[in-house]
């Protein structure tokens, strides 16, 4: 049976409503056939559900991965408990994970699990796998815009009128994220997530940049992964050719889905969460 696309819809406590996401079940998905890990895949700033499939070869770069991939949405929101009340950090983890653990075939232990995502979504998967270690077993970040908690202003005024341009107005970031000091900000600021102190392991983590992106994009990858590097957490790094664009982002593919082949479980744990 070749891959699956389903878009179920569910009850979300966290949002107050029905929310799709999009679930790619690898080919020889079968009920009562094995389980496999699942990687939460999330989309840049602006996108849905359908952004991925639609913008990359996803489905061809998945043959032969044994991964169920999702793909939740939130358009021009993070996936954060943000600054106006809306909680869809707890949409992911109490809502989400959840629910596709209850209904498709997953190994349901963490070690079999991953986030990852572009820009916006990129840097949301650090951020949530750094806020709960024992949720996710790896990291894959494509062009990572991991400071917006610290943005200021806005860094993209020369860019603001160009084809496909899709930074957010300081407007719209601080509906986010609020304003400079706020508490949201400091909830998610990458470097206070990576330096705070934890019983539970951490994630390893996959970082992918390209170096035709913005400038403060790029310097932002390069310090993450100097601050990741001197608390000693596992990274993998990479800095290629490409922009803040899609054609980057297919091109990233095959090294980080290589790099999960490497590091999620196939099998069950020993404490792996029971498949209902």
């Amino acid at each position: 049976m070749p891959a699956r696309v389903l878009t179920p819809c569910w009850r979300s406590r966290a949002l107050g409503r029905d929310k799709r996401v999009n679930i790619i079940l690898p080919e020889g998905c079968t009920e009562g056939g094995p389980r496999y890990p699942v990687l939460y895949l999330l989309h840049g700033y602006g996108g849905s559900r359908d952004t991925w499939l639609r913008r990359t070869r996803l489905l061809d770069a998945l043959q032969g991965s044994g991964l169920i991939v999702v793909l939740p949405e939130s358009g021009r929101r993070w996936l954060i408990n943000d600054h106006a009340g809306l909680s869809y950090e707890d949409y992911v983890i109490h809502d989400l994970v959840p629910a596709v653990d209850e209904h498709f075939p997953t190994l349901a232990d963490r070690s079999a699990r991953a986030i990852g995502g572009f820009s916006m979504g990129g840097a949301t998967a650090l951020f949530l796998a750094l806020r709960h270690r024992g949720l996710f077993a790896a990291v894959t970040s494509y062009a990572g815009a991991f400071e917006a908690p610290r943005r200021t202003g806005d860094p993209y005024t020369a860019h603001r009128g160009e084809p496909g341009f899709a930074m957010p107005t300081v407007e719209s970031h601080e509906r986010v994220w609020g304003p400079p000091g706020s508490a949201t900000r400091r909830r998610y600021d990458p470097y206070l997530l990576i330096d705070a102190s934890s019983t539970e392991p951490g994630p390893v983590i996959h970082m992918d940049i390209g170096l035709q992106d913005h400038d403060r994009m790029v310097r932002m990858n390069r310090t993450v992964r100097q601050a990741l590097d001197r608390r000693g957490w596992q990274v993998e790094y990479h800095e290629r050719r490409g922009g803040h664009d899609w054609e980057y982002v297919e091109a990233a593919l095959p090294a980080s889905l290589e790099f999960l082949s490497r590091n999620l479980s196939a099998t069950a744990a020993d404490d792996a969460v029971p498949h209902p």
